[in-house]
């Protein structure tokens, strides 16, 4: 059998009740971050623009548009904007290894899919867990070859949303096998692109997009190469630099005994870049510990495994600039000795004693020692004008599943940014609830509602 069917086998013929409490629980949390980071999403130009194409060139009202007054929209339609909205605050979650954000297509294009099909709770639970899992699975084959060889990391996010969105349509095995091999063949997107351009939240839209058509497609009978994932010059191949035999054997191996969403999947509990966080964690630890103020520093210096260069602007001036700055994380969180929501705004942006210390950063060489335990992780060690140095390590950034989630986190999370959508009276926190909830959810209009 190929890798797609093998994996198709698997997602088919698992109940909810077959699915970790946990996992389910994960997938919860995973419904309010991408709701949250939809809500301040939702203020920028980047999504108001896809919103009005997609508003203006209507269609079947078969599922909601977040927030406001928008009309309802063709499921694809609808899954694309909540997904652009969702990314473009760069406040979603990742996956750990490639840093791809696939909270964002499963969720909105399962919302999407479960209101036109009128599945339950339960439902888009089960199909975010295995959508997380079909995803994490082929990106595991990547390892960092997919960012190496510059992709984006949405040519992997496809897969999640696209497997949640067959669950919900209830597709038989080969049907979806079909979704997996079409989404193989669907998605580009180049992360140069990416790191400096709302191009980011556009390759979102298109992996939630062109995720749902495959469904769609799968379910009425299109046929594509089944084989595409391992065959030559196949999906591993291209995305690759080398056919690691034992990676792709892994894909299929161990079902129902490990699972991607309960050890890769993070949720970002401050703004930016995941690769990033731990920084700004380490760099805020070590100035605490040392009581350092920031005009005693003489140089801030970060070290983290495969990290020999400082990438990304050094003097960030937008939201797309912090997000993929790394000298902004550390400063921020020297300055500060912190590092939340408030610092993706101007007024963050441009403080002055942040802005002070972003040309006294640098590189270290990376680490030699437990360089297996780091997943995004980092240390910082601040050096004093008088001589002092403070330093700390960071694993793996604050909200990544390996550590264990809290829901005191995501809920805090959810009330620090979803008022950026202006939610009438008191669905904010009527809303929260019920994502709390979920598993007793019976119909979407039960959380859309609330959304508006």
């Amino acid at each position: 059998m190929t890798v797609a069917g093998e994996l198709a086998t698997f997602i088919t013929r698992q109940s909810y009740a077959d699915l970790p409490p946990q996992a389910i629980d994960y997938a919860a949390m995973l419904i309010s971050s991408t709701i949250a980071s939809a809500s301040l999403g939702s203020t920028l130009e980047s999504s108001k623009i896809i919103r009005e194409l997609e508003v203006e060139r209507g269609g079947r009202a078969d599922a909601t548009v977040w927030f406001g007054d928008a009309p309802r929209l063709p499921v694809v339609a609808a899954a694309r904007v909540n997904a652009v909205m969702s990314d473009a605050a760069a406040s979603d979650d990742s996956d750990l290894r490639n840093i791809v954000h696939a909270g964002t297509p499963l969720v909105a294009a399962s919302l999407a899919m479960a209101e036109k099909t009128g599945a339950s709770g339960k439902d888009v639970l089960a199909a975010i867990v295995l959508g997380y899992e079909a995803m994490g699975r082929i990106n595991g084959v990547l390892n960092r070859d997919l960012q190496n060889k510059g992709f984006h990391g949405c040519v992997v996010a496809i897969f999640g949303g696209a497997v949640a969105a067959g669950r919900l349509l209830k597709l038989t095995q080969p049907q979806m096998a079909q979704v997996i091999a079409i989404s193989a063949t669907s998605m580009g997107g180049l992360a140069a692109s990416a790191k400096t351009t709302v191009a980011r939240e556009y390759h979102a839209g298109l992996a939630t997009m062109l995720g749902v058509n495959a469904a769609q497609a799968a379910q009425r009978g299109f046929i594509a190469e089944e084989s595409i994932l391992e065959t030559n010059e196949g999906f591993f191949e291209v995305f690759s630099k080398t056919r690691d035999e034992a990676a792709i054997a892994r894909v299929t191996s161990d079902f129902g005994t490990r699972w991607d969403i309960l050890t890769e999947m993070a949720i970002k509990l401050v703004p930016g870049g995941h690769a990033s966080h731990s920084l700004a964690e380490a760099a805020a630890n070590a100035a605490r510990e040392g009581n350092v103020s920031p005009d005693e520093v003489e140089t801030i210096t970060m070290s983290r495994p495969g990290f020999r260069s400082l990438n990304g602007p050094q003097f960030p001036t937008d939201l797309i600039g912090i997000a993929h700055s790394p000298a902004y994380f550390v400063a921020a969180g020297v300055a500060d000795r912190n590092y939340a929501w408030e610092h993706a705004f101007e007024e963050k942006i441009n403080n002055p004693a942040i802005r002070g210390l972003l040309d006294k950063v640098r590189v270290a060489a990376p680490p030699t020692e437990h360089v297996e335990r780091y997943k995004k992780g980092a240390t910082v060690t601040i050096r004093t004008k008088d001589g002092r140095s403070y330093s700390n390590t960071v694993y793996a950034p604050r909200g990544a599943a390996i550590l264990g989630i809290d829901w005191a986190d995501v809920d805090a999370k959810y009330r620090s940014l979803v008022p950026f959508a202006k939610l009438s009276g008191q669905n904010l926190e009527a809303s929260m609830q019920v994502i709390r909830n979920f598993r007793e959810v019976k119909s979407m209009s039960e959380i859309v509602e609330l959304l508006r």
